[in-house]
């Protein structure tokens, strides 16, 4: 690695730790050189996903988009920044488990998916733009799916 301070390219590892729940390496590093210290990360290299718009056509996944949607969605809600994180975190594992070429429905989807869980305004915020809703009865209809929540059924005495 090269030190951000003076530029070497000697250094040595301080720390190492787990970060984004397993899913890279946290790194603190001193340089050999000058003693400025640094912190790297260390990350699989996932093999490529692509993204099959509406159009048919193709681009390469984009996980700041999904945090991106999703800031946007929840924007002034109770939710933090490792929340948003964690869902688009979630979300792209999720479609690398699908193959390596999902459709923007099924991100979007997947999305709400998530959304449901976390902050139901959210999720309608989200909703109302990626199902383009057109008026109050739209947002209506969402609603009264998100309130469908029924109860266990109970044995009979």
């Amino acid at each position: 690695m090269r030190c951000p301070v003076c530029g070497d390219l000697e250094d040595k590892v301080i720390d190492s730790r787990t970060a984004e729940d397993g899913r890279s390496i946290r790194r603190r590093r001193a340089c050999l050189s000058c003693g400025g210290r640094f912190t790297t990360f260390e990350r699989i290299e996932e093999l490529s996903l692509l993204v099959v718009k509406r159009s048919g056509h193709k681009e390469l996944f984009d996980r700041s988009k999904i945090v991106s949607g999703a800031r946007s969605a929840l924007k002034n809600r109770p939710v933090d920044k490792d929340q948003i994180e964690a869902l688009a975190a979630d979300v792209e594992d999720a479609l690398r488990s699908v193959g390596a070429e999902v459709s923007s429905q099924q991100i979007g989807k997947m999305v709400l998916e998530h959304l449901r869980d976390l902050d139901e305004v959210g999720y309608l915020r989200f909703a109302s733009v990626y199902k383009g809703f057109a008026d109050v009865r739209d947002f209506e209809r969402e609603f009264s799916y998100l309130s469908k929540d029924t109860e266990p059924k109970r044995p009979r005495e």
